[in-house]
């Protein structure tokens, strides 16, 4: 790497990082500080901020709601879509390409479109304003993006590993768990990271499917408004500590994403 390629990606760092940064900043800071005086260092730094969030009910109930429901989703997406991609991967039946397709014109939509009508389906059945009914909303979504990279993956497997496990006498559920998902582990570390992140971030759906009970973590950041004003203390320390579930999903399948994001439909 040549020294000026070396600058480059340090400025680059840098441009990546200082969000995050100004954002801790500001977190370390009373909101009279934030809207009093330019500071690149906290002069008087504090925890008020954070200790709001860990002791408010309506900040940590929020965390847990919106962890509930992403992991929900992203359970369902791989579960449905790891046999959806291996038959897609292995089989060419009428209309294969078609509902493959189909699948994918459901993840071009915007959310908005569905909007009504989910409103509607779950207020009907008694689904509304519980973790359940947004798990389920995301799933429209994260599932045919979990099947399209899955797919991608599986495809790129040779036929002749399921033909030497048949010969050897394996069943099929022994192949499927024991030999051909712990082959495409790097698919499944990179679904998962989109299927968490998807979830974790979506605001339209979340809002419009929750009520005062399953209030997530991204609706109530944006209701952060006090007699004095915008919180911006406390929303920064929520916005720093949101962070952090998407860096422990990256930390544990960090290995997979480096394969996943070399190989396969990413």
């Amino acid at each position: 790497m040549t020294s000026v390629s070396r600058w480059v990606l340090v400025f680059y760092c840098i441009y990546l990082l200082l969000p995050l940064y100004w954002l801790m900043t500001m977190a370390l800071r009373t909101n009279s500080d934030i809207t009093g005086k330019f500071e690149v260092i906290p002069s008087n730094p504090t925890l008020a901020n954070f200790a709001e969030i860990v002791t408010n009910p309506v900040w940590y109930q929020a965390f847990g709601n919106s962890l509930s429901y992403v992991v929900l989703n992203t359970l369902i997406s791989i579960c449905v879509a790891l046999p959806a991609a291996y038959v897609f991967s292995r089989y060419r039946f009428l209309g294969d390409r078609q509902l493959f397709f189909w699948l994918l014109t459901n993840r071009m939509a915007p959310p908005a479109v569905f909007l009504l009508p989910f409103f509607q389906l779950y207020s009907s059945i008694g689904l509304f304003d519980t973790p359940l009914a947004v798990a389920l909303a995301h799933c429209l979504f994260t599932v045919p993006l979990s099947v399209w990279i899955l797919e991608g993956f599986m495809s790129g497997v040779p036929s002749e590993v399921d033909e030497m496990a048949k010969i050897d006498g394996h069943s099929f559920p022994y192949f499927f768990f024991r030999i051909f998902i712990p082959i495409n582990r790097g698919a499944i570390g990179v679904t998962l990271f989109f299927c968490f992140m998807f979830s974790w971030v979506e605001l339209l759906l979340a809002r419009t499917l929750t009520g005062s009970t399953t209030k997530p973590i991204v609706v109530v950041m944006t209701r952060t408004v006090s007699a004095s004003g915008l919180d911006w203390g406390v929303l920064a320390a929520a916005g720093a500590l949101t962070v952090v579930p998407g860096i422990i999903v990256v930390w544990f399948v960090r290995k997979h994403l480096v394969k996943g994001f070399a190989l396969g439909r990413v």
